[in-house]
């Protein structure tokens, strides 16, 4: 009697792919932003291979480029229970947190990270914007340096460095930061501005505005740059430029408060006290917890003899912030302008003890 074999035949997606190259696959497709696709097959992989740490790190990653970062995170803590010193799954577990505004967290986790893989340039750099974020400047330069030691030079780098070096004052040094991270990206308009923003910060308004220039250029949809260029123009007395500036930044973005309050106080400046109210009305209406905006209306309306619209704003301005000896002593100016002594007087009774210099010689010459 003969046998008879019965030969099977799978289709060919069904066939068991060696590991590395499932996990291969996925990197290139997380490299590529192929997130969905990399997230479906490492998930498929995951159900064969449940202890496999590198299936859910990758996969955690794939979710970060998803944004969902407490997926991630939980994938993350997966991979550390196979291996809780997987510097891997800490690094990108301590990025998730970033991204969830968990610094503290995050720095717990990169610390680790570092400790277990003490030259991983990326977690050095993970760390500096956490440290970053809760204005540790000097320990942020100390790692995005380190990262620079450890790793090819590249524009994020520097770029990341330049950033903190300008939070600490060191303009000069981050300018040469920018430079280098503009020769490694010559068309990021942000690292013009950024270069720009340095320059102004030293009074090179020059060099500020050919950086606005280009940053423009390769970006002429960004109002902020706008914004920047006219204060640097103001800075030269450009006035008329600066108007122009100030216009374009608002035609490119119509609720930015502080935009509105610039270009008033250019408007002050060139003597258009009407115009410059009606853009810190503006302002006042797009936020009004900020008392700069009804000190810089009060200026406005004072200079327009409108005294009455002035305490009512510098009023509302002292209700925001109690504690600004200038602001009482610019309302006692007014009141005394308008013969209101006592009150007057007892403004700058308590801008002098809020520590108003100019208070105490008003309090000699005008409060007998």
């Amino acid at each position: 009697m003969k046998k008879f074999f019965l030969l099977l035949l799978l289709p060919i997606g069904l066939l068991a792919q060696p590991a590395d190259q499932v996990l291969d696959a996925a990197k290139r497709k997380i490299a590529s932003r192929n997130y969905v696709e990399a997230k479906a097959d490492l998930t498929k992989f995951i159900g064969t291979n449940p202890k496999d740490r590198n299936a859910f790190t990758l996969r955690g990653r794939a979710r970060i480029g998803l944004q969902d970062y407490y997926g991630a995170i939980g994938d993350f803590n997966f991979a550390l229970e196979i291996d809780s010193t997987w510097a891997e799954a800490l690094n990108f577990r301590g990025e998730a947190k970033i991204y969830l505004g968990d610094d503290e967290g995050a720095i717990a986790d990169l610390d680790k990270a570092i400790r277990f893989r003490p030259n991983y340039e990326e977690a050095y750099t993970n760390r500096g914007l956490a440290k970053y974020n809760i204005e540790d400047f000097q320990s942020a330069y100390f790692d995005f340096s380190k990262a620079l030691e450890l790793g090819q030079p590249n524009d994020d780098k520097y770029y990341h460095r330049g950033v903190v070096k300008s939070e600490l004052g060191e303009f000069v040094s981050a300018i040469d930061d920018y430079s280098k991270a503009i020769e490694y990206d010559k068309t990021d308009a942000n690292l013009y501005n950024y270069r720009g923003v340095a320059y102004y910060n030293i009074s090179d308004f020059d060099k500020a505005i050919a950086d606005y220039n280009e940053a423009i250029r390769l970006d002429p949809k960004d109002p902020l740059k706008y914004e920047n260029r006219a204060l640097s123009k103001s800075a030269k007395e450009d006035l008329k430029g600066a108007l122009e500036d100030y216009n374009k930044s608002l035609e490119l973005d119509t609720e930015d408060s502080e935009t509105f309050n610039l270009r008033g106080v250019l408007k002050h400046t060139l003597l258009d006290y009407d115009g410059a109210i009606a853009d810190y009305t503006k302002a006042i209406e797009l936020d009004n917890t900020n008392p700069t905006y009804f000190d810089n209306r009060a200026l406005s309306k004072t200079a327009k003899e409108d005294y009455a619209g002035a305490i009512d704003d510098y009023t509302a301005s002292i209700e925001l912030y109690p504690t600004d000896a200038e602001t009482f002593y610019q309302r006692a100016l007014v009141k005394l302008t308008m013969n209101n002594n006592y009150d007057g007087c007892l403004d700058l009774k308590r801008a002098d003890e809020l520590g108003s210099p100019e208070a105490k010689a008003a309090i000699k010459k005008s409060c007998k």
